[in-house]
């Protein structure tokens, strides 16, 4: 915090040139924040490590801060195409931690059995004899699962309720998800539309999709064909902006659960959510309907 001196806060940038430079460094400095805050711990409640309750969280937010610093990390590169992968997948994990902080143990354990699917298929190959498990790659893997479900106490007739909501959390869609935990910060038309201009048009980037491609990859010519355009794009910074307040939440919660929300921490995320909040009303003032610099 040293290196912002008596700015803590920046409420007024005069040239777009400054504004990025400044979002560059902030969001990296918010990223070590929240990587900082996933090795906090109360010794009282949590003396060495975290159990089968909390490990599913705290393994969400560390993955968070991960992708975060690896999106930062592609702007800096000037590589805009695969920073919608980054990003969606980022909004996911923090919806989703938010979600299971909100909820007890049986929706942790329904959310840990749920990524049990594809294992549980190599379960029934091995069993029926497949080709791929009878090889030194199939055994490993074979006893990789084996493992992981020792270590739960999980056997394969234990998730029935897992196939019958298809393996969806709580059987609910990410749209449902998203609007559950939302519901209580506008309408549920607003939560729709955030979450389609957010996730939804993110996922083009994970699935593919032919908007994408004429985002990323052809260029139209003058006569209405298409050529293609083997470069990459420049960057823009404002795409991280909305991200964060779903970020910050599910770490302001996270310290909360652990009984570590002493105000020492829990500023940090305030700095975060309030310079955030400054830099998206100045990125609208500067940029006005201007394109990416």
């Amino acid at each position: 915090m040293e290196k912002y001196g008596d700015r803590l806060l920046r409420g007024h940038f005069e040239s777009l040139d400054e504004i990025n430079q400044f979002a560059v460094q902030f969001y990296r400095d918010a990223a070590e924040i929240y990587d900082c805050l996933t090795r906090v711990k109360n010794r009282q409640r949590n003396p060495l490590g975290y159990s089968l309750d909390d490990a599913p969280i705290i393994g969400l937010l560390v993955r968070i801060w991960k992708l975060l610093k690896e999106t930062i990390r592609y702007h800096t590169e000037n590589n805009a195409e695969f920073i919608a992968i980054f990003q969606r997948t980022l909004l996911e994990t923090a919806v989703t931690a938010t979600y299971l902080l909100k909820h007890d143990a049986t929706v942790l354990e329904d959310f840990r059995k749920c990524s049990y699917k594809d294992r549980l298929r190599i379960l029934r190959d091995a069993k029926n004899g497949s080709a791929f498990s009878k090889t030194k790659a199939g055994q490993r893997l074979l006893r990789s699962v084996e493992k992981k479900m020792s270590l739960e106490g999980f056997s394969e007739n234990d998730f029935a309720e897992q196939k019958k909501n298809k393996w969806k959390l709580q059987g609910k869609s990410f749209l449902e998800i998203f609007t559950e935990v939302y519901s209580e910060q506008g309408t549920a038309q607003i939560t729709e539309q955030m979450y389609r201009c957010s996730f939804g048009i993110m996922s083009e980037s994970v699935h593919c999709s032919w908007n994408d491609s004429m985002d990323w990859c052809l260029q139209r010519n003058e006569d209405g064909t298409f050529s293609i355009y083997p470069f990459f794009h420049p960057a823009d910074i404002r795409y991280i902006t909305p991200l964060l307040p779903f970020c910050n939440e599910s770490y302001a919660f996270w310290l909360k659960r652990i009984e570590a929300d002493d105000r020492y921490y829990t500023v940090f995320l305030d700095w975060i959510a309030t310079q955030n909040r400054n830099l998206y009303l100045e990125f609208d003032r500067l940029y006005g309907d201007m394109e990416p610099a």
